[in-house]
């Protein structure tokens, strides 16, 4: 698609009188911007009626464009209904979990069931695909925008009747699977069945409903319905164009849609990134691993992230000097390959007036903020394809299940303080902290290229999961599993045997009994020089040995982790929620026994990350998150691809603050 790192972000003429679109790309030219992401809020200017198209203005940003050498990404437009869409079709407007259905306003503001939104949107990216499909400019397609939410209407609930006759087959099979003889809820007729919503099971908010087989179900169809969206507008485009790729801008760990689900339908993967203000930098690091996983170690796109600051927060604090620099080169050291903005100028009014921007309302090109972006940009274009189509050669692997997330958060007990994402990403930040790659890939990888898995909270154990689970360990590999894993089957239905359910054999463990205390109460590990909260599993071996133990209170000496041999490899259970410091030194002595500590393992800032090129050339990075200087000594002699300067094996060299270099053995 490119011979460098696509640049560029979110454009949006529409908003400007057209004196201001010359300004802008002569400012674009300055600041190395070659890719625009076009018409992602456009359906009532390119359709204002629906009997009436007008391309008009998307004609003469995309000529504009081509005619400055700028390439496009072209969105069909169609993440919120124009106003005369909702008002002639109402049953368009979602209705929400509390039951009422909402007036036209917002964005993502549509029915994913309803007929109208998938005929009229299907039409219109049909529309615009034989329009552009042959035109200069057009790079790739961006269908929709952040897909997400939820409806529970009627139509929902109908469609969520027939996707329950197709994967459950008879009422029979749905009973089972949904344990209805709790509470008399067995249903003897499909039309019997409602969307969990406040008006029927759930009473303190989405998350605490008492049949979670249901509410695990609901999650699927929303998601397998927004993805019908996608895929109907997708064909709509292939009708005409068969060969520019087409994606949607994910968000990474976002909760409400299993992003494994979506994956295949993608031709690249992209996503925004705005992390949470008080995110560690493993935090973004993690979500960009999630999303290289979703095409099987494919490189992604940065689809967004901001130049300065967001504006939907209570609270935004600025990007200070040199942190823009240090986000891009991480997205791109986890398998970038491109980096955009949002947004390339200001927005005249509405809630996103005050978000960060490459270029201000004064369209001014003196910002720090504007000369950060055009000295990035110069970076990228001498860093050339050095790093295109690179991978990251990792033997480590991160499961990571949105079904088990769901069904770990909406149980009831031991603890709903246990949080998903938390955990998960303790043990991947153990992991980095150590210097290994990783993989973060779906219960359905395929898991034989790597030495170590590590399966936290893998609340639901489906399909042959844990025999292939028990062959990384069977040849000489080792599986890290913790505290709530084991616990149910795809339905989240109790497995009828002892805890860890199928995941038993491979830890060598069983657990009768389980404490959980308020987040102030701290458990002691003494061998770990440890704390643990939240949730204590009571640990009966079965042939695991302990590694450390509790330390407080009656099962005080019983284990809080152990090891098992399982034929040339083992399995680990961690059987609490330890905090940092232990998970770090768990996933160490883990990483140590197959040679997976890096030669810059436990510097407190420096983060490395590994991408092999096409052409086999190993790139290593390395960042330094720290407000002040890394001083580091060089494991192999190397050139740094961003400024040409050569480090000699053993020799000492420092990363400034917020630094970064990519070293090539060259």
């Amino acid at each position: 698609m490119t011979d460098r790192i696509r640049y560029g972000g979110d454009h949006n003429p529409e908003q400007w009188p057209e004196e201001v679109w010359d300004a802008d790309h002569r400012l674009f030219t300055r600041a190395g911007i070659d890719t625009l992401t076009v018409g992602v809020f456009s359906w009532s200017l390119t359709q204002p009626a629906e009997d009436t198209c007008d391309f008009t203005v998307l004609d003469r940003v995309l000529d504009r464009a081509a005619a400055e050498g700028r390439r496009v990404c072209l969105a069909t437009g169609t993440a919120a209904v124009p106003p005369w869409l909702a008002k002639r079709y109402p049953e368009v407007n979602r209705t929400d979990f509390e039951g009422r259905r909402h007036r036209y306003g917002q964005r993502h503001n549509f029915c994913p069931s309803s007929p109208a939104y998938r005929r009229l949107s299907t039409a219109l990216a049909g529309r615009l695909a034989e329009r552009y499909a042959d035109h200069p400019a057009l790079l790739a397609w961006h269908i929709g925008n952040e897909y997400g939410g939820a409806c529970y209407c009627d139509l929902c609930a109908a469609a969520f009747r027939g996707w329950l006759r197709e994967r459950h087959g008879t009422l029979d099979a749905l009973n089972d699977a949904w344990c209805t003889t709790f509470w008399s809820h067995r249903y003897t007729d499909w039309d019997e069945i409602e969307p969990p919503s406040a008006l029927t099971e759930h009473w303190r908010g989405p998350d605490h409903t008492a049949f979670q087989g249901t509410t695990l179900d609901y999650r699927r169809f929303m998601t397998d319905a927004l993805l019908g969206c996608f895929v109907a507008e997708k064909e709509a485009v292939r009708a005409h164009d068969p060969d520019t790729p087409v994606t949607t801008n994910f968000m990474g760990m976002y909760r409400p849609l299993d992003y494994h689900r979506w994956a295949p339908h993608l031709d690249f993967a992209s996503w925004d990134s705005y992390p949470p203000l008080d995110a560690p930098p493993t935090w973004p690091a993690l979500a960009h691993d999630l999303m290289r996983g979703l095409k099987d170690g494919a490189p992604f796109w940065l689809m967004e992230q901001t130049p300065s600051t967001t504006a939907c927060r209570d609270v935004n604090p600025l990007r200070r000097p040199g942190e823009l620099r240090l986000a891009t080169f991480q997205a791109v050291a986890h398998g970038a390959d491109a980096a955009l903005y949002f947004q390339l100028r200001a927005s005249r009014g509405a809630c996103e007036k005050y978000h960060g921007a490459v270029v201000g309302h004064a369209g001014r090109d003196d910002t720090r903020v504007f000369r950060e972006v055009a000295s990035l940009g110069e970076e990228l274009a001498a860093l050339g394809d050095a790093t295109l189509g690179a991978r990251t050669p990792a033997r480590t692997a991160l499961l990571f299940d949105w079904d088990s997330w769901w069904a770990l958060e909406m149980s009831d007990g031991p603890s709903r303080l246990v949080r998903y994402q938390d955990v998960v990403h303790a043990y991947y930040r153990a992991a980095r902290a150590s210097g290994a790659d990783v993989d973060v890939v779906p219960v359905t990888a395929d898991l034989t290229p790597y030495d170590v898995v590590l399966a936290p909270v893998l609340h639901l154990v489906k399909g042959d999961l844990a025999a292939r689970l028990e062959a990384v360990a069977e040849r000489g590999g080792t599986v890290l599993t913790t505290f709530l894993s084991g616990r149910a089957d795809e339905h989240d239905r109790a497995f009828l045997t002892d805890v860890p359910g199928p995941l038993a054999p491979l830890t060598g463990v069983r657990v009768d009994e389980w404490d959980a205390r308020p987040p102030e109460f701290v458990q002691p590990v003494p061998e770990l020089s440890a704390g643990a909260r939240l949730v204590f599993e009571i640990v009966l071996p079965r042939g695991a040995e302990p590694v450390a133990t509790y330390g407080a209170d009656f099962y005080a000496g019983t284990p809080a982790v152990t090891r098992n041999r399982f034929g040339a490899g083992e399995g680990w259970y961690v059987a609490t929620a330890l905090d940092q410091d232990g998970v770090d030194e768990v996933v160490r002595r883990v990483l140590a026994r197959h040679d997976l500590t890096g030669p810059y393992a436990g510097h407190r800032t420096v983060e490395t990350a590994t991408r092999t090129a096409p052409d086999g050339t190993r790139l290593l990075f390395l960042l330094n998150h720290g407000r002040e200087p890394a001083r580091l000594t060089a494991h192999t002699t190397a050139t740094d691809l961003l400024t040409g300067k050569r480090v000699e094996a053993g020799a000492p060299f420092t990363l400034d603050p917020l630094g970064v270099v990519i070293l090539s053995p060259q």
